[in-house]
């Protein structure tokens, strides 16, 4: 699909998907997710593999809208998300999707930060939220990232193309 560096992304081949599966079991607390409300089934999406084991994204189409439902670097800062994002710019500007859009919790600075780099907004935030996903998703823990209590989710958004990551023709948007 798309190299980028050393490593390639691209669709999961079978092995890879049952690795995926392992990791969401071990570190999302099974592959199921409690998001706006919503329970959803991460087994049902497509996946975005990077390398052999470094990272994944899954993600969803509605309509002219997608949204990241899950993505997991294996390394901090050395590339694979952004290689997650541009290869799925890459796949949602083929099916003409317009914008994009992921939900994440208060306590997770870093992904805030990441995504707000690479032309990401703060379009939405919903107090308390994570006490209704903890009712469908009891493992959900209290306390986060640096010790903050896991209490809200954050939605982001962007337009397509996606502004803050380097594009295909070399030349990089954004700050």
């Amino acid at each position: 699909m798309k190299n980028f560096d050393f490593f390639s992304v691209r669709k999961p081949a079978a092995g890879e998907i049952d690795w995926v599966y392992a990791r969401l079991n071990e570190t999302w607390h099974g592959t199921k997710i409690s998001v706006h409300g919503e329970m959803i089934d991460m087994t049902t999406l497509p996946i975005l593999v990077a390398g052999r084991d470094r990272g994944f994204l899954i993600y969803r189409v509605r309509g002219p809208a997608a949204e990241i439902v899950a993505m997991e670097a294996c390394e901090s800062r050395r590339g694979v998300g952004t290689a997650l994002l541009v290869a799925l710019d890459g796949v949602l500007e083929r099916i003409g999707v317009r914008e994009i859009w992921v939900t994440t919790t208060n306590d997770n600075l870093d992904a805030l930060r990441f995504y707000q780099r690479r032309g990401f907004r703060l379009e939405v935030v919903r107090p308390d939220a994570v006490q209704e996903a903890r009712r469908l998703k009891p493992a959900i823990p209290e306390c986060g990232a640096y010790g903050i209590a896991i209490r809200d989710e954050v939605d982001l958004r962007a337009d397509l193309p996606l502004p803050g990551i380097q594009r295909r023709d070399g030349g990089a948007q954004g700050c």
